[in-house]
């Protein structure tokens, strides 16, 4: 699949399961170089995006949207508390459920992050016919449809 110098080359009995680790893998490392400069850990990252869509989730919803288990997601938290990213405030109407709110340092953050991910997706998809991309896009939500009816 590799070739000596990295590149991969393209051929019909690759396993898609296998080419989708690997563009994801690619993904993170590159998500991982571009980010790291303003601070952020790439597990920090998948936080930081849902906050910006929607501030002052419950840390349990919070870890649910993210996709992780609630205790890796109370470690993360606690990074980011420390960093400055986040400040997390118990609920009024129920103290055991923390609110997560971003601090004005992570919303700073947010114009510029957004636009290093979109330069990131700008990069892997150069050379690639619009129509592709369409069948891509077309293809990877059936195949996520397809394995979330295996997991119900």
């Amino acid at each position: 699949m590799k070739k000596s110098d990295g590149h991969v080359e393209a051929s019909t009995d690759q396993v898609s399961s296998q080419l989708v680790r690997h563009v994801n893998r690619a993904l993170q490392q590159v998500l991982e170089i571009r980010i790291a400069t303003s601070g952020i850990k790439r597990g920090q990252w998948y936080f930081l995006r849902v906050l910006w869509e929607e501030d002052g989730l419950s840390q349990r919803e919070l870890s649910k949207r993210v996709g992780t288990k609630e205790p890796t997601a109370a470690m993360a938290l606690r990074t980011m508390e420390k960093s400055g990213f986040i400040r997390r405030v118990r609920s009024k109407e129920d103290s055991r459920r923390a609110q997560v709110w971003l601090t004005p340092k992570a919303n700073k953050l947010r114009d510029k992050m957004l636009k290093v991910v979109q330069s990131i997706t700008k990069d892997a998809e150069k050379g690639i016919a619009k129509a592709q991309l369409d069948n891509f896009r077309k293809t990877s939500v059936q195949m996520i449809n397809n394995l979330t009816k295996l997991t119900k």
